[in-house]
């Protein structure tokens, strides 16, 4: 996911929000990666895997419990927010932004997508959001996953055959979607604030 490389920039230390099992931020050069996350399973099959400097079993909307000041360079929650009530979510992005120096990051699906959990995973989506909603709190917001017309649960594509349409959509999210989140399958929202 080269956008979020590019949105956490020369970052060193990342907060992992929500980090799951198989983080594609562990591939980011030269960070020291904290993760959090509320799912006893997926936080121990990342350290297994070895994905994280450091790992925490604990809650997501409870992040300055956890970690105290401003911490981390960054604070990045890749499809986490959409798995929290609206008012749940908001006190999650100020905590990220209380405990970042530099960037807090989110990418979430473009407003609200249907998703069920699976064997209590905490993968059901409570809340949508949008470009309108996360602009007038700073964050400069991009489309990505091309247009929300060929995508469903878990971003992927709806129409057959699947592997045409991903083309489609990849051809379309550079051509048209970065610049017009409205009409992009997920959004990805950066906050600067250094």
């Amino acid at each position: 996911m080269a956008q979020v490389q590019t949105a956490v920039g020369s970052c060193s230390s990342i907060l992992d929000v929500g980090c799951g099992k198989n983080s594609p931020l562990r591939f980011i050069p030269k960070a020291h990666l904290v993760g959090v996350d509320g799912f006893a399973p997926a936080v121990e099959e990342a350290r297994q895997l070895g994905t994280h400097d450091e790992l925490l079993l604990g809650d997501v909307r409870k992040l300055t419990d956890l970690f105290s000041g401003k911490q981390f360079d960054a604070c990045v929650a890749l499809d986490v927010i959409e798995h929290l009530p609206k008012e749940e979510g908001w006190r999650m992005l100020e905590s990220m932004e209380k405990l970042a120096r530099k960037r807090v990051v989110i990418f979430t699906p473009n407003g609200f997508v249907p998703q069920h959990s699976k064997d209590g995973d905490l993968q059901e989506h409570l809340s949508g959001w949008t470009a309108e909603d996360l602009r007038p709190r700073g964050y400069e917001v991009f489309g990505m996953c091309g247009p929300k017309s060929l995508r469903g649960e878990y971003h992927i594509i709806k129409c057959k055959p699947r592997a045409f349409w991903a083309l489609v959509s990849l051809a379309a999210d550079y051509a048209y979607s970065r610049g017009h989140p409205e009409s992009a399958a997920a959004i990805l929202a950066v906050k600067k604030l250094d």
